[in-house]
């Protein structure tokens, strides 16, 4: 079986145990579903324990991994989105607004990527354009003129890299968000909870925590990207996931992330709304942790975490 096909035997048991869902509700049933629950299961901990880094960034990717959405949906209460940049327009690739986490009245800010064709072409597949940096921003800044610490959640191939992208300014957006996102004087948590690609996903996450899901991954570049630079040829895709180190326990050796957040068995496309759980538990301890620092403190804490990174001592 090849390594894209790792997820083939979950598939086949969940069929079989769907198939039961209809043939009746007698002793002997049960008994055979909750068998082939728990193979399932067992199933699920064999594989997910032993993944490849080109099998997790395929799991970065799946198509039903948790968007901001569902986070928004099982996490957030009252959300109430805000639109637009207020220089050019809107850009549905980024999701934000104000919300209440557990009691707290919170800004949340995150890439949307889509489920069908339609959606993902009218979030433009997660890739952000100028003014969807430019309205992350400003959604940032009316948190801070009120006190609301900022959640973002990261998911993005990448930011689109586009002619009219670029004649906006892309470059300086992306720029602008990590100068101004080091000098919030309010507690900015930031996760990676699928594709953490380049500057654009850089641009949401200046924060004073940085955590990552345990199958997402974090890089300048995807590995089909580095494979074209480095040796022409996308076959060679499997090898850069390996050299990048671009999965959450390489990313946690090496400083640039604080804390793994454990996914659910299966991954967070089994079982979104127990993966906010997980997601919000985390989230929750580190903002009280981060409640005991003043606004200047908070600066120099975020400062002092990027500043230390890159650091190499032979």
């Amino acid at each position: 079986m090849s390594e894209e096909l790792f997820e083939e035997p979950i598939l086949d048991l969940e069929r079989k145990i769907e198939a039961l869902s209809g043939t009746g509700d007698d002793n002997a049933t049960r008994n055979r579903r909750l068998q082939l629950e728990n193979e399932l299961d067992e199933l699920r901990k064999q594989i997910y324990g032993n993944l490849s880094s080109w099998q997790k960034t395929l799991v970065a990717r799946h198509p039903k991994r948790p968007y901001t959405h569902d986070y928004l949906a099982h996490m957030m209460e009252d959300f109430v989105e805000l639109h637009g940049d207020r220089r050019y327009s809107d850009d549905p690739a980024i999701v934000g607004g104000m919300a209440v986490f557990r009691g707290e009245p919170v800004a949340v800010i995150g890439h949307q990527k889509g489920r069908d064709t339609k959606e993902k072409i009218y979030r433009n597949f997660g890739m952000p354009r100028p003014e969807g940096y430019r309205k992350a921003l400003r959604i940032m800044k009316i948190a801070e003129k009120f006190g609301r610490p900022i959640i973002t959640f990261i998911d993005t191939p990448g930011a689109y890299p586009g002619i009219g992208a670029e004649e906006r300014g892309q470059a300086e957006a992306i720029a602008y968000n990590l100068r101004e996102m080091a000098k919030l004087k309010v507690p900015v948590l930031v996760t990676v909870t699928g594709e953490g690609g380049s500057g654009g996903a850089l641009a949401l996450g200046i924060g004073n925590k940085v955590n990552i899901l345990e199958y997402a991954t974090y890089s300048v570049i995807s590995p089909e990207g580095c494979a074209a630079i480095l040796w022409k040829d996308p076959k060679m895709s499997k090898v850069a996931a390996k050299a990048m180190k671009a999965t959450a326990p390489e990313l946690a050796k090496l400083d640039i992330v604080d804390e793994i957040i454990r996914e659910v068995p299966g991954g967070a496309h089994a079982d979104p709304k127990g993966q906010a759980v997980l997601v919000g538990e985390t989230l929750a301890r580190q903002m009280e942790e981060l409640s005991a620092l003043g606004p200047d403190d908070l600066v120099r804490q975020r400062y002092d975490r990027f500043r230390k990174l890159g650091v190499y001592e032979g």
